[in-house]
Formats: C-alpha cells, sequence, structure tokens
C-alpha cells in the first residue's frame, strides 16, 4: 500500500476531516468482503488518516484473483437476471476459473470495458406508468463488487451514526428504532423530505470530484467513471448515453448515492439536526415548528447547491402528534402509533392474492404453506404495529381461502355467510395458517411480561 500527499483547492460539497475511529470499531463495521481485502496495516492508516485524505494503489486490490473470485461467489449468490450478453450466474459458477482469469487480464491491462445495462419496465404498484430496472451483465457485476468491496471501508470510515441504508452492519430496524425513541422524546415535528429522482439526477461530474477527494489511483476512478458512463440498452432504443445518475441495479450504485449525501449528513450534524437517513429516503424530526422550518430551507438551499431537487408534492412538514402523520421506510408514524404505510399493505396483498386464486389446483395444505412462508417474511418486518391491520388481514386471507373452498364446493361468489360456520377460524388454525393478530397479542404480553420481569 502506497499512501501520499496530494492536496486540492476546496471542492463543491466538499465534507469535513473525518475524526479517527478505533480500529476495532472500523473491522466490526466492515462486511466480511471488505475485511478479506483489507489488512490490518490498511486499516491502521485508515484509522490515522493519511497525508492528504487520499488512497493510491487501489487497482491491485480489484485484479487481484482471491478478490475476483470472491466477488464473483457474490455475485453467484445474489443470483438475478443476466444482461445484454444472456450470461447467466450458472455460467460463471460453470467457469468460474476462465472467468476470472479473463477478468484478471483485462483489469490489469486496462483494457476491461463496462458493458451496456439491459433495461426493462416494471409496472408501478397502484400507478399506471412503470418504473426502469437495469440489469447488468454478470461480468460487471463481479468487477463492480470487487470494486465496491476495495473502496467501500475508505468511505465506511467517515460515514455518520445516522445513516442507515445500504451499509454492512446496519438496517432499516436501527432506523425505525431511532425514530421512535426521538418521537417518544418529543422530537414530534418532521421534515418529511424526498428528492425526486435521485439514483437518476446524481451529477456525475460532482460526484466524481468527491470520489477524487479520498482516491488518487487514477485506474480506479477511471474504471468507476466507466461504470457511471456505460449507458443503457433497451428494446427498439437500442443504446442510449447515461450521462447523468448511477447506473440502475448496478452493485456500485448504494455506496456512490450515500458518498454523495454524506456532505449533508456533515450539515445535519453540525447543525444539530435530529436525521435519520435510509439511502435517498430521510427525515429530521425536530421539537419546533419554526425549527423544522429552518432547516427545511437549509436542505433546500444544500439540495439546489449539489444539483438535486426536492420533490415539490412529497416534500412537507408534519406534526406526528395530530391526525395525517408521515411515512418513513414502508411504516406509518401518527400520534404515537404506528401501523405498515398503504403501499405496503396494498403490495402484501397483491403477492397473498397471486398465491390465493380461487381456481388454485393446489391442495389446501400447500396453498397454507406457501401462505405462511409470505406472513413469516411480512411479520418479521412488520410486527410491532396497531393490532387491528393484522386483524383486518386474517380476515381478509381466510375469506380468500373460503372462496377456494366455496368454488371446489361447486358453488359460485366469494366466501360469505354459512362458509363461515362450514369454515370457522378455527379450521384454519387447525391447518396451520398462521393468524398475524394472534402473533401480535403474543408479542404484546411477551413484551409486557417483560417489563413486569424488570
Amino acid at each position: 500500500m502506497k499512501c501520499g500527499l496530494e492536496s486540492r483547492g476546496s471542492q463543491d460539497l466538499q465534507p469535513v476531516a473525518p475524526s479517527p475511529k478505533p480500529l476495532e470499531g472500523l473491522r466490526a463495521r466492515l462486511s466480511l468482503e471488505s475485511n478479506a481485502i483489507w489488512t490490518d496495516r490498511m486499516l491502521e492508516a485508515l484509522v490515522q488518516g493519511v497525508q492528504g485524505g487520499r488512497w493510491y494503489s487501489l487497482m491491485d486490490k480489484v485484479w487481484n484473483p482471491s478478490h475476483l473470485r470472491l466477488g464473483a461467489w457474490q455475485v453467484i449468490r445474489n443470483d438475478g437476471a443476466a444482461g445484454i450478453d444472456h450470461r447467466s450466474c450458472e455460467c460463471l459458477e460453470e467457469k468460474l476459473t476462465e472467468e476470472v482469469d479473463l477478468l484478471e487480464r483485462r483489469l490489469r491491462a486496462g483494457t476491461y470495458q463496462p458493458q451496456a445495462v439491459k433495461r426493462v419496465w416494471i409496472a408501478k404498484l397502484g400507478r399506471p406508468e412503470k418504473r426502469p430496472l437495469g440489469i447488468p451483465t454478470v461480468r460487471d457485476r463481479v468487477v463492480q463488487t470487487v470494486v465496491r468491496n476495495v473502496i467501500e471501508p475508505i468511505f465506511e470510515a467517515e460515514f455518520v451514526e445516522h445513516s442507515y441504508g445500504f451499509r454492512p452492519g446496519r438496517g432499516a430496524f436501527q432506523a425505525l428504532e431511532r425514530v421512535e425513541q426521538l418521537l417518544r422524546d418529543g422530537h414530534t415535528w418532521v421534515v418529511d423530505a424526498d428528492i425526486k429522482g435521485y439514483f437518476d439526477n446524481i451529477p456525475q461530474d460532482r460526484l466524481m470530484r468527491l470520489l477524487q477527494q479520498r482516491i488518487s489511483d487514477g485506474r480506479v476512478l477511471a474504471l468507476i467513471e466507466a461504470f457511471l458512463k456505460q449507458g443503457v440498452m433497451e428494446t427498439g432504443k437500442g443504446w442510449q448515453p447515461t450521462t447523468k445518475g448511477t447506473p440502475q441495479g448496478a452493485v456500485l450504485s448504494p455506496l456512490l448515492a450515500n458518498v454523495y449525501l454524506h456532505p449533508l449528513d456533515l450539515l445535519a450534524q453540525s447543525q444539530g439536526w435530529r436525521m435519520t437517513r435510509y439511502a435517498d429516503d430521510f427525515i429530521i424530526q425536530c421539537s419546533s415548528l419554526a425549527d423544522a422550518e429552518a432547516a427545511l430551507a437549509e436542505i433546500r438551499s444544500w439540495m439546489a447547491a449539489a444539483g438535486l431537487t426536492l420533490h415539490p408534492d412529497k416534500t412537507r412538514i408534519v406534526d406526528a402528534t395530530i391526525r395525517g402523520g408521515f411515512d418513513f421506510l414502508g411504516w406509518h408514524f401518527e400520534r404515537g402509533l404506528k401501523w405498515p404505510r398503504k403501499k405496503s399493505l396494498d403490495r402484501f396483498q397483491d403477492m397473498l392474492r397471486a398465491e390465493t386464486p380461487r381456481n388454485s389446483g393446489r391442495s389446501l395444505s400447500e396453498i397454507i404453506g406457501r401462505l405462511n412462508r409470505r406472513l413469516k417474511g411480512w411479520y418479521r418486518y412488520f410486527q410491532g404495529g396497531v393490532k387491528n391491520v393484522y386483524q383486518d388481514l386474517d380476515k381478509w386471507l381466510r375469506g380468500r381461502l373460503r372462496s377456494i373452498l366455496r368454488r371446489r364446493d361447486k358453488r359460485k361468489g366469494r366466501g360469505r355467510g354459512q362458509d363461515h360456520v362450514r369454515y370457522p377460524n378455527a379450521y384454519f388454525a387447525n391447518h396451520k395458517l398462521i393468524s398475524l393478530y394472534a402473533s401480535a397479542c403474543g408479542e404484546h404480553l411477551q413484551s409486557r411480561r417483560a417489563r413486569v420481569t424488570h
């Protein structure tokens, strides 16, 4: 590893110098893959701060065969569709040694060129319009994965505590705990901010300047820039350039998005704002309307300087103590309560509908088994809300199952009336159907017992 001194003049959006963090604490914050790449000596230099704050000689970590193999296995585990070259993850696994050798040669020689991202359009829930989905090639996903593993610790060392999205060992649960605690502490005036088309509109030149403040290896920077400008390929439209934003569906995009918003995190920290951010989704909780208005004004100014725009209809100030509330990370918060937001419920019910068509040919036990997997996964995240939501979902789902059984009895229409007698709630309980309401009540009793015990 080579660390050198190189300084530049002030750049727009330039963050302040990070404060050192203990080595053991930093290693605990990194992914397993980054820990496999970064030696103690490298991390010590990261903790102590390299001269000039910029890192040299990183490209050899990218083309290292063991690091490429590690990245390839990450891609294989994540699976995913093939890109424009039609090469699948199965093909990558079958020819892993040859693929790693090929990528190493091209990266060493500087001849590696990213291919265009395959663009497909998928429906938005409850809306007529569709949203674009990007599918990079498997080879590009491998290289991006290794680049992320190599550079992520440089930025993770200075990312702030209130940033939770797409970071090792952090996630939505911790973000939601922070939000609820702040609400309990009286910070109920909420700046509910929405960045309009964030990932598609990040100015690439400004993003590259932020990266240059921490990375001085020109080959790594050139590779990242090539991914930013790789373009998209769409059926009927051919290749289209990407002059702004980060590539959709790219492994690097979440990290780059966090890098670009890090100066906003530092602004929030310097102003004493109680911000909670998950990627481009963030709120600021204040104790008064005046504080919330001042924070929103500062954010608008920062966004304008950063080349971004707050959504005019979705950005607002909310008093969480009255009817209306706000949504965050799939939940709705209002008057000291929380429940899954409407979009979350709608999306979940759509999933359950797909499992319970009236003409289903599966046995009831098979249908319930598939439903239970969905119910467990959903409740794992959406537990702890007001219990009537779970009760209503239980009723609705049992109604769909009664409709299936009614059809099998050669009767038309939805399950109703005497169907509740023929197939009572106990009937589905005996068939092991999970009750969300019973789970919520059991959780409530356990929490009460815990409070009494302590």
